[in-house]
C-alpha cells in the first residue's frame, strides 16, 4: 500500500496524513532543512515512522535547530547530554553518524557552495547510485534510508502517486526530479 493510499484512510488530522500533505515530497532549499530530514531518516532506521513524527520538534530542539556547524561541533559532553534526552531516540551510533554527516556537509559546503549544490550535481542517478555515492562520504546511510530521505525532499520521483491531490501541488513547486533532462 502506497503512503497516499494508507493516508487517505486517516482522519485529517493524522500526523501521517498532515507530514502527507505538508511536507512529505516537497522541495527544501536549504541546507538545514535537508540536513534535518536526513537526521530524522537515520534516527526513522529501525522504528516506525509515526515515532519519528511524534518526537520531531523534540529532534529539532535536541539537535539546535539542524544547524550544521553546531552539530558539526558536537563533543562527548553533548553527546552524553543527548543520550539522556527522552525526547528523542537515544542511540549513541545514530547520535555519532549525526555529528559526522554534519562535519562532511560542511566540507561538501565550502567544496560545492552547499549541500543543496552536492545533491543537486547528483539528479539523473539511480537509488544505488546514490547509495553508492552517499556511502563514500555519510555514515548510516542505507538503501531505504536514502530513499525515504530522496523522495521525501523531492530529489526521486515516488513520494507521491499521480493520482494524489498532492502530486499536482509538488509539480507546481518544481520538485528536483522534474529537473532531470
Amino acid at each position: 500500500m502506497s503512503y497516499c493510499s494508507y493516508c487517505e484512510k486517516l482522519p485529517a488530522d493524522n500526523i501521517h496524513v498532515i507530514y502527507h500533505n505538508t511536507q512529505y515530497g516537497f522541495p527544501l532549499y536549504t541546507d538545514d532543512e535537508l540536513f534535518g530530514r536526513l537526521v530524522l531518516e537515520i534516527f526513522q532506521a529501525g522504528l516506525s515512522w509515526e515515532i519519528i513524527l511524534k518526537k520531531a520538534t523534540n529532534f529539532q530542539l535536541a539537535f539546535d535547530n539542524f544547524r550544521i556547524s553546531k552539530v558539526a561541533d558536537y563533543g562527548d559532553q553533548k553527546i552524553e547530554e543527548l543520550l539522556q534526552n527522552q525526547g528523542i531516540i537515544r542511540n549513541r551510533l545514530k547520535i555519532k553518524s549525526v555529528i559526522h554527516n554534519a562535519g562532511r556537509i560542511l566540507e561538501l559546503q565550502k567544496e560545492f557552495g552547499s549541500f543543496e549544490n552536492w545533491l543537486d550535481l547528483q539528479l539523473g542517478k539511480t537509488k544505488e547510485e546514490w547509495v553508492k555515492t552517499f556511502k563514500q562520504s555519510f555514515k548510516f546511510v542505507g538503501g531505504e534510508i536514502l530513499n525515504e530521505f530522496l523522495m521525501s525532499t523531492s530529489y526521486l520521483r515516488g513520494a507521491h502517486s499521480e493520482k494524489c491531490v498532492i502530486f499536482s501541488k509538488i509539480l507546481e513547486l518544481e520538485p528536483k526530479w522534474a529537473k532531470i533532462v
